[in-house]
């Protein structure tokens, strides 16, 4: 990256008057390796210009992209018991639990917001990889029930966005609970009669893949998502077998029937607004 800071950063400076030039104007495709400017990737909704990779976003993104006009209301989310279990490893789980609150501005690794999308009203939960990798532990729990809840009550679709490496550890059993749990409250929503969308990002690992993030009515992911239960290591060690090259990954689940569609973020919204509007037709009708 010697060509980056020895002869672009000094033009810049010459340009702009030998102002100081900030070290957050580009960012690394970690695909390609392409620097990209930040504004482009912005406004790129985080995908690569030369390459197509899709980068990781945040749940508050995730609701921006969804909703008409990024406009839309958050609901604050019941209270989980905190720290049930004194759990302690390198760190004290409070600890850590703060260190994410710190980071995301956020209780836990759970958004849950409604508002509009394809002009149709529409309940939406997004999960933060960002927050203690976005762990299933009680909240996340809480926070899937109570948008089911929400959904039933505004006679709406419910849409997931998955993003998460599985179970919360420093809840043990607790954690646990939260996979009948999740899909307790994702059988509220069918049982409604109303659509249940989920959307898998990268990565959906562990217990949140064995729970309510397979069991929608319709799935869809983003390409490249890694998808699994367990990881690659861990299922050739047991089968004694060598795995299809990319087995775990979107395209593959696709081939292989497992999820319906795999669609590039930039259409994302779209097809999400034409599912909602064909899903919701004949319901209107009636």
């Amino acid at each position: 990256m010697s060509w980056l800071t020895e002869f672009v950063r000094p033009k810049i400076r010459t340009l702009l008057g030998r102002q100081e030039v900030p070290d957050n104007l580009w960012h690394q495709c970690p695909a390609c390796q392409q620097m990209i400017f930040h504004t482009e990737l912005a406004a790129n909704k985080k995908v690569c210009p030369h390459c197509g990779h899709h980068m990781r976003a945040t749940a508050q993104e995730r609701l921006a992209w969804t909703f008409d006009d990024g406009e839309f209301t958050r609901i604050e989310l019941p209270k989980a018991v905190h720290d049930p279990l004194k759990f302690r490893d390198q760190k004290r789980y409070t600890d850590r639990l703060k260190e994410g609150r710190d980071k995301t501005k956020q209780d836990d690794a759970i958004l849950v917001a409604h508002g509009m999308v394809g002009g149709a009203n529409t309940v939406v939960a997004a999960m933060s990889f960002e927050f203690m990798g976005g762990s299933m532990g009680s909240a996340v729990g809480e926070g899937l029930v109570a948008a089911a809840r929400l959904a039933v009550l505004q006679n709406a679709p419910l849409i997931v966005y998955t993003a998460s490496g599985g179970a919360r550890m420093q809840e043990g059993a607790i954690s646990l609970m939260q996979m009948p749990r999740s899909i307790i409250a994702s059988q509220m929503v069918k049982e409604a009669g109303l659509p249940y969308i989920v959307v898998l990002t990268d990565p959906t690992t562990g217990g949140v893949t064995a729970s309510f993030a397979m069991l929608g009515d319709i799935q869809i992911a983003e390409p490249g998502t890694l998808i699994g239960f367990a990881g690659a290591r861990v299922i050739e060690q047991t089968v004694r077998e060598k795995l299809p090259e990319g087995f775990q990954r979107a395209e593959y689940l696709h081939e292989h029937g497992i999820i319906d569609m795999v669609v590039k973020r930039g259409e994302l919204t779209e097809t999400l607004a034409r599912i909602i509007s064909l899903a919701t037709a004949n319901k209107k009708a009636a």
